[in-house]
C-alpha cells in the first residue's frame, strides 16, 4: 500500500466471444494476452523457479465485466500474469460487459475443465448459476473486485478487493472535509452493484447532497455530453465523483466545456489520472490496488490446488481503499510506469 492516508477498514482489452473462447480452449491455448490471443506463458524476470519447481502446470481462467477501453483491467491482468509466470500457471482471460455473456464465458471454462476460476460479480444474478456450477464441478473459484457480499453464498473460496461501501464513505468524508455541498456521482455501467455501492457510500459519508448520473462508459463522447449537460443545468454541483479512471478524464473535459469549477475525484488509477492529479485537475483518487487483485487471485488458486491453502480463512482479502493525492504523484508515476497502478 502506498504510504498515504489509509482509510479505516470496517470490514482495456479486447473481448473474446463465448464461441471464440470455446474454440480457443479446445485448442488448449496458452496464456492469453490483453488482446485475447492465446500464447504460452513466459517466466518473468525472476523466472518460475523456486517454490514452483516440480509442481504441476495448472490452467486458470478469469472472466471479468470489463467494457471496451477500461484500463483498470489491464492492470489486473498484469498482476495475474506475473503470478502465473511465477507459479507455472497457464492464464486465460476473457471479458464482456453483459452479465449473460459473462455466464457463457464461465461455462466455456467449465467445459474446458480449467483448474481454477477467477470471476467478478458485478451483475451477480446473471452469473450466479454458472459460478455455482463451476463449484459443483470441483473447480475452485475466487471472486475479485465486485460483488463480494455474494461470494461466499455462491461457493467461492474467498473474495479479493475493497469494501465498496467503505471506500465510498471515505470519499464522502473527504469531500465534506473539503467543504463540498453537492456531489454528482457518475455511474458508468448501469446495474453494476459495486458502482451503486460506491455512490451509496459517498452519500453515507457526505454531509451535503449527492445525485447519481448514469452514463454509458463505453461511449466517451456521449458520457462527456451527459456530464456537461448536468453541470450546465445545475450550477450548485461543486464536486464530481467518477467511479473508474477513464471517466475522470472525461469529466474533467466536461466541466471545462460547461464552465464549471467543480472539483473532480475518482476511484482507481491509470497514467492519465496520475497526470491529472499532478496538474491538479483531479483532487484525489481511490487506490484499490488492481494489480494485487489479479496477482493474489492466481497465487491463491495455485496455493489452494497445491497445498489446500485459503488465505484469510474464507474471509474477504481487502486490497484497499486508500486515498491518494498530489503529494503522492512521484511514487504513483513510478508505479504506473511499471504497470502496477
Amino acid at each position: 500500500m502506498i504510504g498515504v492516508r489509509n482509510v479505516r477498514m470496517v470490514r482495456p482489452v479486447n473481448v473474446l466471444s463465448a464461441a471464440a473462447l470455446v474454440a480457443a480452449l479446445a485448442l488448449v491455448t496458452g496464456c492469453s494476452s490483453s488482446g485475447g490471443k492465446g500464447s504460452e506463458s513466459k517466466p518473468g524476470a525472476s523466472g518460475s523457479a523456486g517454490k514452483t519447481a516440480g509442481t504441476p502446470r495448472l490452467t486458470i481462467g478469469m472472466v471479468s465485466h470489463s467494457g471496451e477501453g477500461d484500463t483498470f483491467w489491464d492492470i489486473v491482468q498484469n498482476g495475474a500474469k506475473a503470478a502465473a509466470a511465477k507459479d507455472n500457471v497457464k492464464f486465460l482471460y476473457a471479458s464482456d460487459k453483459e452479465g449473460s455473456k459473462q455466464a457463457q464465458l464461465i461455462q466455456s471454462y467449465i467445459d474446458a475443465k480449467v483448474d481454477g476460476l477467477i470471476v467478478t460479480l458485478a451483475k451477480p444474478e446473471a452469473v450466479k448459476a454458472a459460478v455455482r456450477k463451476a463449484v459443483a464441478a470441483g473447480i475452485p473459484v475466487i471472486t475479485i473486485n465486485s460483488g463480494g457480499e455474494f461470494s461466499k453464498a455462491y461457493g467461492a473460496l474467498t473474495h479479493i478487493g475493497q469494501d465498496e461501501s467503505v471506500a465510498g464513505q471515505a470519499v464522502g468524508e473527504e469531500l465534506t472535509g473539503r467543504h463540498a455541498k453537492k456531489v454528482l456521482c457518475v455511474i458508468h455501467e448501469q446495474g453494476n452493484v459495486s458502482l451503486e455501492d460506491r455512490c451509496a457510500g459517498v452519500r453515507k459519508g457526505f454531509d451535503g447532497k449527492v445525485e447519481n448520473l448514469n452514463v454509458d462508459g463505453t461511449n466517451a463522447p456521449a458520457s462527456q455530453s451527459s456530464v456537461e449537460a448536468k453541470l450546465q443545468s445545475d450550477k450548485s454541483i461543486d464536486s464530481i465523483v467518477t467511479l473508474g479512471a477513464p471517466m475522470a478524464a472525461i469529466s474533467v473535459k466536461a466541466k471545462e466545456e460547461a464552465g464549471s469549477d467543480a472539483q473532480v475525484a475518482t476511484f482507481d488509477l491509470n497514467p492519465a489520472v496520475v497526470k491529472l492529479l499532478k496538474a491538479k485537475d483531479v483532487a484525489f483518487a481511490v487506490d484499490q490496488q488492481p494489480y494485487l487483485q489479479g496477482y493474489e487471485a492466481v497465487d491463491l488458486l495455485w496455493l489452494n490446488k497445491t497445498n489446500a491453502d485459503v488465505l484469510g480463512g474464507g474471509k474477504p482479502v481487502l486490497t484497499g481503499p486508500a486515498l491518494v493525492g498530489q503529494e503522492d504523484v512521484p511514487k504513483l508515476e513510478e508505479y504506473t510506469g511499471r504497470g502496477t497502478r
